[in-house]
């Protein structure tokens, strides 16, 4: 009989090395940060905020008020010149008790929905064409050229635009799409030059599509692989099936960009006081292809426009005015926004 061997013992691991000194005292360190402390520590930062927040809001209202309460809601009516009435609050008696509040703000909301909807619709339709693009059809040479630039474009400044819309497209508007006869049906009302709604409206959706495609493309990245792959095995083509079911499943994301894209385009002040003709003046639908070219100015930038009257108490009132309707809409976008989420994400999870 051969030999009995003894067993062979199993291979330690090799003990992991000791950490540095240093190390070691910041890990013994951590330790000693409870989760009970952590969690008070986080609940503190996330109430601050939202203490700040409120202070804020009050702050605003309560230098609003004057403005709402003087007006009613005729504030929020038509009938007049706007920009006269502003000049009237600015140059008003400096006697608080003769202080002049009267104002329809009209034209600034309307001027503001009629930007900030149309912008978002149109970012949101090309976003949406774009990051299916991205994700499912492009070849990887392009996929990895575009996602860069994509974010590159997200950053850039808002001045950058409003540079390059009064240099480059306001020109090219005037010389070449609004002729002379156009500019004469209109003279005894608005002066045509090139800026106007058009212009605003094609510059912010430049500006904000570039954040949608981000969000877009991030979430139907992130769903798994198996549902388009099963959608494949029943035949259907690649469109059919990243239409049916990757963007149905990423909507609360979808939701997501465009709330953020609006809120972007709601207080975007700069670039449309540039390109936007900066007058308190409501475009007409029924003057045809001329409404697309009439000046129009949103509350943002008028706030921008006219910030130098601070000093004069009414007008600042005015003012805060604005931010807070411009406040109470980014307010209530978000809560629809989150409403919005809800039902969507419950079809998404099943």
């Amino acid at each position: 009989m051969p030999p009995a061997t003894a067993p062979i013992a199993p291979r330690r691991p090799p003990a992991a090395p000791a950490p540095p000194p240093r190390r070691a005292k910041l890990l013994s360190g951590l330790g000693s940060w409870s989760d009970r402390r952590a969690e008070l520590t986080l609940g503190a930062l996330a109430c601050a905020v939202l203490v700040l927040i409120g202070l804020m809001v009050v702050f605003v209202f309560s230098k609003a008020w004057p403005s709402f309460w003087h007006n009613g809601f005729a504030w929020f009516g038509g009938g007049g010149d706007v920009d006269r009435q502003l000049d009237n609050i600015y140059n008003g008696p400096s006697r608080p008790s003769e202080y002049v509040y009267k104002l329809h703000a009209w034209p600034l909301l309307y001027g503001t929905a009629l930007t900030t909807i149309a912008g978002v619709v149109i970012g949101l339709v090309t976003a949406l064409l774009a990051a299916v693009f991205i994700v499912e059809f492009a070849p990887s040479p392009i996929r990895r050229l575009l996602e860069p630039v994509v974010r590159l474009l997200a950053a850039v400044p808002s001045v950058v635009y409003g540079l390059i819309g009064l240099l480059v497209i306001i020109p090219f508007v005037n010389n070449h799409l609004i002729g002379e006869g156009r500019k004469e049906s209109v003279a005894y009302v608005v002066q045509l030059n090139g800026s106007g709604l058009i212009v605003a409206i094609v510059i912010l959706s430049i500006m904000i599509t570039p954040i949608m495609i981000s969000i877009i493309v991030d979430a139907l990245r992130s769903v798994p692989q198996g549902w388009t792959e099963g959608a494949a095995a029943l035949g259907v083509n690649r469109w059919r099936a990243m239409w049916t079911i990757s963007v149905r499943s990423v909507r609360p994301a979808i939701v997501a960009a465009a709330v953020l894209a609006t809120a972007r385009a709601l207080g975007e002040a700069i670039m449309l006081s540039m390109v936007s003709g900066s007058r308190g003046f409501a475009p007409n639908p029924l003057d045809g292809l001329t409404f697309l070219f009439e000046p129009v100015r949103p509350l943002a930038a008028t706030i921008v426009d006219h910030s130098e009257g601070l000093s004069v108490t009414p007008f600042a009132q005015t003012l805060y005015a604005f931010a807070a309707v411009l406040l109470v809409s980014s307010i209530l976008l978000s809560l629809g926004g989150w409403a919005a989420k809800r039902p969507l994400a419950r079809w998404s999870a099943r």
